[in-house]
């Protein structure tokens, strides 16, 4: 069994790389607004579903993939817009009803536009599995573990570099103090809401070659991002990608070493004894720690 420990990991790093992404548009959106979002989920699944239908249209692979990821901001940033902004003032747990709302309305339209069955999307690159010491991997893995880095880095880079990046780390601080200092924090919120939708259709293209998806795929991609989210440190970007990491692996060994039928709930088992434990999370600092 312990000869399969590498294959165990290279699964886990590969599905905790997409935790990874939708634990990090949680907390991106809960940073700017104290939200947490529990349409992101329905973000993932928009654009590998949004991706396939304008590959199956004839689109060419990289134009189908970035008109799936704007069409998926516009998603977000309708969904702000259209369902958060007019509720501004609202208690937080109103908000997240709001969101739970929305993401059942997405679902119900991805259902009627693309019906119940499941739907495959190419590969990006080669199927030829690569062989690395005892483990497997195909070269889509690579692509989504190296994905995944890329817009990790490149996220922490525009909030720590850029001017842009800087005001919504302002307005999720003090949006009053930073509306004093002449940031549109109404643009700001809408900005957090199209980057966590930019980062859940990256997921969902990325992972939509090696799991088949349809109009309910989210819902679980959703959960388990949220549990990164909280495993990390809810608030704490670096901490969500760390919890998705960390979750993909424990799931991976708890599915080879216990049983493939324990996987889903050992993500759900995590969230029960982080709250009871370490309500922070593990990289929290008592309080929650902004991006």
């Amino acid at each position: 069994m312990l000869d399969q420990l590498p294959q165990f990991l290279i699964t886990g790093v590969t599905v905790g790389s997409i935790y990874a992404l939708v634990g990090l548009g949680f907390a991106i959106i809960y940073n700017a607004s104290d939200v947490v979002n529990f349409a992101q989920g329905e973000f993932v699944m928009i654009g590998a579903m949004m991706a396939i239908s304008l590959l199956t249209a004839g689109a060419p692979f990289v134009i189908a993939l970035a008109l799936a990821a704007l069409a998926t901001v516009a998603v977000g940033m309708a969904l702000e817009k259209l369902a958060v902004e007019p509720a501004r003032g609202a208690s937080v747990v109103t908000l997240i009803i709001i969101t739970i709302g929305a993401s059942i309305l997405l679902r119900g339209v991805a259902l009627l536009a693309w019906g119940k069955n499941f739907h495959a999307m190419p590969h990006f690159s080669a199927e030829t599995p690569l062989r690395l010491g005892s483990a497997t991997l195909l070269p889509q893995n690579l692509w989504v573990m190296g994905g995944t880095a890329v817009l990790v880095l490149a996220v922490r880079w525009f909030f720590s570099r850029t001017a842009v990046g800087k005001a919504l780390l302002a307005c999720s601080c003090n949006p009053t103090a930073a509306q004093l200092m002449g940031i549109n924090v109404r643009w700001m919120l809408l900005l957090a809401y199209g980057l966590s939708a930019l980062l859940g259709a990256v997921a969902g293209m990325l992972v939509a070659p090696i799991t088949f998806t349809s109009y309910d795929a989210g819902v679980m991609l959703g959960l388990k991002g949220f549990s990164a989210a909280i495993l990390g440190g809810m608030g704490n970007s670096m901490g969500a990608v760390a919890g998705g990491l960390l979750l993909g692996i424990l799931e991976s060994l708890g599915a080879g070493f216990i049983s493939s039928g324990y996987k889903d709930a050992i993500a759900f088992v995590v969230i029960l004894l982080v709250l009871f434990f370490r309500p922070s999370g593990l990289f929290g600092r008592g309080s929650t720690e902004r991006v």
